[in-house]
């Protein structure tokens, strides 16, 4: 805001992450910043401050996200995009036929609102009812929770529904539309890692359109102008990079790319020189098969030069159960965890079971838009499973779902109780459907085997209408819809309260908690911010202070102090060091501590505080100084022996328990010439020790040995002289799936998996 864009991205932050630092402006998503100083700089100007803006942004992206789900849920309902069956379009593929527009084009249309469609309208008004208040969506767009999915969620909606609008049936130039999804996309690579679902997503429903048939010019122009716009300006942002052309992680998408333009090049020739179905697939068979060859030989050639980069242990996590991706650092983040059925319930409510209902209904409403909602439920349910925090994910589609499950029951309803659905209104031809009866005159027009496929599945349909328009089946229809609408109405009025009541609590700070006291008095427990702002009014500017990673964010936020490590996780081997430094011996401790910091500051008080962390710690300390836990890479020797939190001998003698419980349990005191309590808050959540001892000589010799690059601006910090001793015990974590590394570590991934599925050996 105050310097410019050029100096963001050549930022080098060294309060953070110390005596190392980190360039911020190339390994942040900096999507969000620039979001907030655009709104500041072009639309609200001295109106309205940046940290207001900020505060803002969740609740006015979470406006936009919602609308732009009712988009989707009202594209994917028009009956130009749904008028066919999973099934019949299905056996359409299996037959070589293509299902032509008109039959993917369903028959009769109800114009209601203001020209819009029903029941698409219904599904797009309901969808954003739920997208408006769902619980998923709301742990990130409620006020102040400025955070990268804030902007993301709408990012990701806005991308998806520009991808479908490109879909459209019976629309000259709605190709189009590819190039707006690949701005939106653009948008989202700048904003969140979660780009890389958005991409893969996209990508998948091409794939799952050319196994369905629906392969056509309109479909081949959308997609490579959504993958070319998308990518080309993706590689612009430096966090990203060339990662969509060298990652495993996002090369499907690059493959689906190149198999659009080989399909293409094979549609082309089939038609130019009139081929058949067996000269044509003998043709693609060639086609693809020389691409085949060559791409081999493309892999063997650049494989051992690195550069395809591996998959993340965050995403191997999503196909491996829980705790078991080979990193220790990865398996310890919360979020991490496999959501269980009371996490779905708790952040989707009704719409566990409505979602479903819409899932099935878009089986027999199908359509080249509409099957995309099949492909995302299907993937985000598979990964929001694997990991709690993926959960997020699913309410676009969970809403989606949900309001066209609900849009079309009421739809139907109202026709029902409006008399509408005995004769439906026909919807108006369309030039190509007047030529074809023209055309039908001459020549009679073979039916589909979308038609055929379902001629038994039609049968009873017809013969169940003809009873439902009878005086009987009126009044059975009549009773039906109003039961549904009366139990959809009591459904709603239930997950309202919920989730008003959800919003509540999601909308309290993080770090303020309420309480309650033995004598039934409700309190305000505010220690962390207190220890923050102690650390800022009475500390040194340049202080210095250790404590997990977990708080890096807060301390730098609020305290303005250097931290040790922050909420990031791009460097294994510095977490891994502060990790040994606490759940090490106290005089191990000390001598890193002395070294690296002039504070330590503790979480403490029960619940998930540092201790009930620290076998984490340990494993994470383990994974890279293969000493701290001698033939032990699960550290088990550190732990708790019993449920009432008897420590093992090693955490005993820890650095960490002897500072977490100093003064609070027998025997236990920490050493006075090493540490001195400063502060302990209120109601003993945070405590912070002074380092007595502090090396001087390494303080100052890290400001004096920050080594720049020649643009001046990159310049990294070292570790002092007084640990090399123990840093030459390291040894660098190989990622499972990290193939360009020289060596690996097999023994050591082999008896991690085996200690964690085997807890007693």
């Amino acid at each position: 805001y105050e310097n410019g864009y050029k100096k963001f991205f050549t930022w080098f932050d060294h309060k953070v992450w110390y005596p190392l630092g980190r360039p911020v402006g190339t390994t942040i998503y900096p999507g969000m910043q620039f979001t907030a100083v655009f709104l500041k700089n072009y639309v609200f100007g001295e109106s309205m401050t940046l940290n207001d803006i900020c505060c803002y942004i969740p609740a006015w992206f979470g406006v936009m996200a919602t609308i732009l789900v009712g988009c989707i849920a009202y594209e994917t309902s028009l009956s130009v995009n749904s008028g066919g069956t999973l099934v019949g379009v299905a056996v359409d593929a299996l037959k070589g036929k293509y299902t032509k527009s008109n039959d993917m084009t369903s028959k009769s249309v109800t114009k209601r609102f203001f020209g819009f469609e029903s029941p698409a309208v219904e599904c797009a008004v309901f969808a954003m009812g739920f997208m408006g208040v769902v619980p998923a969506h709301l742990m990130r767009s409620v006020g102040g929770g400025y955070d990268n999915e804030s902007v993301a969620v709408t990012a990701m909606s806005g991308t998806f529904y520009l991808w479908l609008r490109s879909l459209r049936n019976g629309e000259k130039y709605n190709y189009l539309f590819g190039i707006l999804a690949g701005l939106a996309y653009f948008y989202m690579a700048a904003a969140w890692g979660g780009y890389i679902f958005v991409l893969n997503m996209i990508g998948a429903h091409a794939a799952f359109l050319v196994l369905m048939g629906r392969f056509s010019t309109n479909v081949y122009l959308s997609y490579t102008l959504f993958y070319a716009v998308g990518t080309v300006l993706a590689i612009q942002i430096p966090v990203v990079g060339w990662s969509p052309l060298k990652s495993l992680e996002q090369l499907p998408a690059c493959a689906v790319f190149v198999g659009y333009q080989l399909l293409y090049y094979c549609e082309v020739m089939r038609k130019k020189n009139k081929w058949g179905r067996k000269e044509a697939w003998k043709f693609r068979i060639q086609v693809f098969g020389v691409a085949a060859v060559l791409g081999t030989m493309f892999i063997m050639a650049v494989t051992p030069k690195g550069y395809f980069g591996p998959i993340s242990s965050r995403v191997r996590g999503l196909f491996v159960p829980h705790t078991k991706t080979g990193n220790p650092l990865v398996d310890s983040v919360a979020e991490h965890q496999a959501a269980s059925q009371q996490a779905y319930w708790q952040y989707l409510h009704m719409l566990c079971f409505m979602a479903p209902v819409g899932f099935f209904l878009i089986l027999f409403r199908f359509g080249d838009s509409s099957c995309f909602l099949f492909v995302y439920a299907v993937a985000a349910y598979f990964f929001s499973h694997k990991m709690v925090r993926l959960i997020l994910l699913a309410a676009p589609i969970s809403s989606s779902l949900g309001g066209i499950a609900v849009g079309r029951i009421v739809s139907w309803s109202t026709s029902v109780l409006l008399g509408e659905g005995d004769q439906p209104v026909e919807k108006k031809e369309t030039k190509n459907e007047t030529k074809s009866k023209s055309e039908g005159k001459k020549k009679k027009k073979a039916s589909s085997s979308s038609d055929e496929s379902m001629a038994g599945f039609n049968a009873i349909r017809d013969g169940f209408n003809q009873a439902s328009n009878s005086y009987e089946g009126k009044i059975v229809k009549s009773i039906a819809a109003v039961v549904m609408c009366v139990s959809l109405y009591m459904q709603a009025t239930t997950f309202s309260t919920y989730a008003w009541r959800i919003s509540a609590s999601l909308s309290n700070p993080s770090i303020i908690l309420k309480g309650q006291t033995r004598d039934g008095n409700i309190i305000k427990v505010d220690d962390y911010r207190e220890a923050y702002w102690w650390l800022r009014d009475n500390t040194p500017e340049d202080a210095r202070i250790m404590a997990w990673w977990d708080y890096g964010y807060q301390i730098t936020g609020i305290a303005n102090r250097t931290t040790i490590a922050d909420g990031n996780t791009w460097n294994h081997e510095h977490i891994a060091l502060l990790g040994k430094a606490l759940t090490g011996s106290v005089e191990e401790g000390y001598q890193i501590a002395r070294h690296l910091a002039d504070y330590v500051l503790i979480w403490g008080g029960g619940g998930g505080d540092d201790l009930a962390k620290s076998p984490h710690l340990a494993r994470i300390a383990n994974s890279v100084y293969r000493d701290h836990c001698p033939g032990d890479v699960t550290c088990r020797a550190f732990g708790f022996v019993d449920r009432q939190g008897t420590p093992s001998p090693m955490m005993e003698r820890s650095f960490l328990f002897n500072l977490h419980s100093h003064k609070l349990r027998p025997g236990v005191e920490a050493d006075p010439t090493k540490f001195q309590e400063v502060y302990r808050t209120k109601y003993g959540k945070v405590r912070i020790f002074k380092i007595i001892g502090v090396s001087r000589t390494s303080k100052n010799w890290v400001e004096e040995n920050r080594k720049c690059d020649a643009g001046g601006w990159f310049c990294p910090g070292n570790y002092p002289p007084g640990l090399k001793e123990i840093l030459d015990k390291k040894k660098d974590f190989a990622q499972l799936e990290d193939f360009n590394r020289g060596t690996k570590d097999d023994d050591y991934q082999k008896e991690y998996f085996e200690n964690l599925n085997n807890p007693e050996l």
